[in-house]
């Protein structure tokens, strides 16, 4: 099965994840399909904290990638400071 989950990088607590589609088989930073964006959650000042290719994402989940607990909460996140404030 094709999920979408984060793969972590980065440094001795100083997290920075990968928003990667993989086979939900192999190991959480082993080899994935492809990187479809990041999240870096101790981002400061002008460092940007998520980003998501929306395209990517949306191709991956019309094949059937089911996307983790974590990343579902991050792309509704995303999407809801994507659309401007009306």
């Amino acid at each position: 099965m094709v999920v979408i989950r984060l793969s972590r990088g980065g440094a001795k607590k100083r997290p920075f994840y990968h928003i990667v589609v993989t086979d939900s088989r192999k190991r959480r930073d082993g080899n994935s399909i492809e990187r479809i964006g990041y999240f870096n959650p101790v981002a400061r000042g002008q460092e940007v904290r998520l980003h998501i290719e929306e395209d990517r994402l949306t191709h991956w989940q019309n094949m059937g990638a089911q996307a983790s607990d974590r990343v579902r909460s991050l792309i509704k996140e995303f999407l809801k400071n994507l659309k401007p404030a009306a």
